[in-house]
C-alpha cells in the first residue's frame, strides 16, 4: 500500500552524481537539474546554508565561520552526511509541489567504475537516507555509452572515454558488459590544480580554485591553436602580496595541464592495447567517444586519434552523457538490469 502512494506522488530519478556538478534527469521531464555539487554549511550550528549553484557563488567568498563543502572528491563521497543533504536538497526540488513526506523516488545513479565495495555501498545508503524507495546503481561509462546512443547490447565493440570532474572512466562495451576498462583519478579537478600551480610557478600569482576553472573553459586547448586564444586571470601577486592580472595564452594553458593529459592519452592508450582482436576491428569501423565536460577541451579528439590510430570524436551533448543514460535506463530499467551493479 505504502509502496503504491509513493510511486503516486513521487517522480523517479536518474542522477549522475559528480565530483564537479550534478545533474538530475526526471522521468517523463527530462534534465531539470544541473548543479555544482557543493554546499556551505554554517561551522556554528552545522545548518546547511546553500546548495548548488548559490553556495558556489560563496566559494572563496564566506566568513570563518561558513564553510563551502565539495562532499564528493575523486568522484566518491568524502562526507557522507553533507551528501545526504545535498540529495535530499535536490530531491525536494523535483518535488517541490508535493508533501515532502510522500517523496520517495525510485533512483538510478551513476557511479565511476573501479570503485571500492565501501564507496559503492556509501554512495547506496546516503540516496536511501536522502529519501529513495528504491536504488540502482550503474557504472558511469556504461551510462555514458547508453546516453550517446551506442548499441551497448550488440556483440560489437564500443569504446567510450568519460572525463568528468573527478575521475576519467574508460571503458571497451560489447554485449551489456564492460569488456575493459581504466578509472583514473585524473580529470578535471586535477587540470585546475594543474593550472593553480602553473600561474604560481611561471608569474607568481595565487589563483584560486574558480577563476582557474573559468579559464580552462574560456581557452582551455591540449595544445596550441593556430588562432592563439587569450584571456585575462586575476589573482593575487606572491611577492608584494597586492592584487595582480596577466594575460595568459592557449599555449601556456596547454603546457600546464600537459601531464594530466598525457596520463589520460596513455590510459587510453592502455585499454586499447588490453581490447581483444575482434573488438578492435569494431572500434576501427565505429570509433571512439569522448564524453564529459573535460573532453571540451579543444583538440582532445585529435590527440587521441593520433595516439591511437582510431577515428575520435565528442558524443553528443558530451556534458549531459551520464545522466541522459541513466535517464534511459530508468525508462527500461526492467530490461537493462543486467546492466546495473547492485542488482
Amino acid at each position: 500500500m505504502f509502496n503504491r502512494l509513493f510511486k503516486m506522488f513521487s517522480r523517479d530519478i536518474g542522477i549522475d552524481l559528480g565530483t564537479a556538478n550534478t545533474l538530475v534527469y526526471v522521468r517523463g521531464r527530462g534534465i531539470i537539474i544541473n548543479e555544482p555539487s557543493i554546499v556551505a554549511i554554517n561551522k556554528k550550528t552545522g545548518q546547511v546554508l546553500n546548495v548548488g549553484a548559490e553556495a558556489k557563488k560563496m566559494v572563496g567568498r564566506t566568513p570563518g565561520h561558513i564553510m563551502a563543502v565539495y562532499p564528493l572528491i575523486d568522484g566518491v563521497i568524502s562526507d557522507f552526511e553533507v551528501t545526504e543533504q545535498m540529495l535530499r536538497y535536490f530531491f525536494n526540488k523535483v518535488h517541490k509541489d508535493t508533501y515532502n513526506f510522500l517523496v520517495r523516488p525510485r533512483v538510478v545513479i551513476g557511479i565511476p567504475s573501479g570503485v571500492t565495495e565501501v564507496e559503492r555501498r556509501a554512495v547506496e545508503d546516503a540516496v536511501r537516507n536522502a529519501g529513495a524507495r528504491e536504488v540502482y546503481l550503474v557504472e558511469e561509462p556504461m551510462a555514458a555509452a547508453i546516453g550517446s546512443g551506442m548499441p551497448i547490447s550488440e556483440a560489437v565493440g564500443n569504446m567510450i572515454v568519460d572525463i568528468g570532474g573527478g575521475t576519467t572512466d574508460i571503458a571497451v562495451i560489447s554485449l551489456g558488459g564492460i569488456v575493459v576498462s581504466r578509472n583514473l583519478r585524473v580529470a578535471g579537478e586535477k587540470m585546475n590544480e594543474d593550472i593553480i600551480q602553473y600561474a604560481r610557478d611561471k608569474f607568481q600569482l595565487l589563483l584560486g580554485r574558480r577563476s582557474a576553472e573559468e579559464i580552462k573553459i574560456i581557452i582551455g586547448a591540449v595544445e596550441p591553436l593556430q588562432e592563439n586564444l587569450t584571456a585575462a586571470i586575476k589573482g593575487r601577486d606572491l611577492v608584494s602580496g597586492l592584487p595582480k592580472e596577466i594575460i595568459i595564452s592557449d599555449a601556456e594553458i596547454s603546457e600546464a595541464i600537459a601531464p594530466s593529459v598525457n596520463a589520460i592519452i596513455s590510459e587510453i592508450r592502455s585499454v586499447v592495447e588490453e581490447t581483444p582482436p575482434e573488438l578492435i576491428a569494431d572500434l576501427m569501423t565505429r570509433g571512439i567517444y569522448l564524453a564529459g565536460g573535460g573532453s571540451l577541451l579543444r583538440g582532445l579528439p585529435e590527440m587521441v586519434q593520433r595516439a591511437t590510430g582510431i577515428t575520435t570524436r565528442l558524443a553528443e551533448d558530451p556534458l549531459t552523457a551520464v545522466v541522459r543514460g541513466c535517464g534511459i535506463i530508468l525508462e527500461n530499467v526492467d530490461s537493462l538490469k543486467e546492466i546495473l551493479v547492485n542488482q
